[in-house]
């Protein structure tokens, strides 16, 4: 894959930003919850209504699993992103149908892995925004990035 990043690429205070977005239908809310999240206010919009989040809303897993899409698709490491651990999983605000997600990932930090010479840790703390510009989930991660001498 062109434009391939290794450990060495990676660096404190780098940032990464999602091109265009991905954006979120009312069916695969609806369809995610229903195989993974089953609770009314991710299956029906009248459920939805007359619950906490007051209308059909995305559940959070589904959220983090577009952010990873994402995540995936703006930073190309080599051979993947192999996840290393979640430091924070929050989410700040409901997904809707129609909301358009996009990230921001920032790099806190790179060291070299102890258990695994050829590879290099990478601490991200990633923002996720609406169309509207509001966060509406924040996570610090770390993933495995192989060395360029590995290779």
């Amino acid at each position: 894959m062109a434009n391939e990043l290794y450990f060495e690429d990676f660096y404190i205070g780098q940032k990464f930003i999602s091109v265009g977005g991905a954006k979120v239908t009312a069916e695969e809310i609806k369809e995610f919850g229903q195989k993974y999240d089953p609770q009314p206010f991710h299956l029906d919009e009248a459920a939805g209504e007359g619950s906490f989040f007051k209308g059909l809303a995305a559940s959070g897993w589904l959220t983090a699993a577009i952010v990873m899409r994402l995540r995936v698709q703006t930073i190309k490491v080599s051979g993947g992103m192999i996840g290393a651990g979640v430091e924070e999983l929050r989410w700040s605000q409901a997904v809707r149908p129609g909301d358009t997600l996009r990230i921001e990932s920032e790099v806190l930090g790179v060291r070299h892995s102890a258990s695994r010479p050829e590879f290099g840790i990478i601490r991200t703390r990633t923002l996720t925004f609406n169309q509207r510009d509001e966060i509406v989930m924040r996570g610090t991660v770390n993933f495995l990035a192989p060395l360029k001498a590995a290779k």
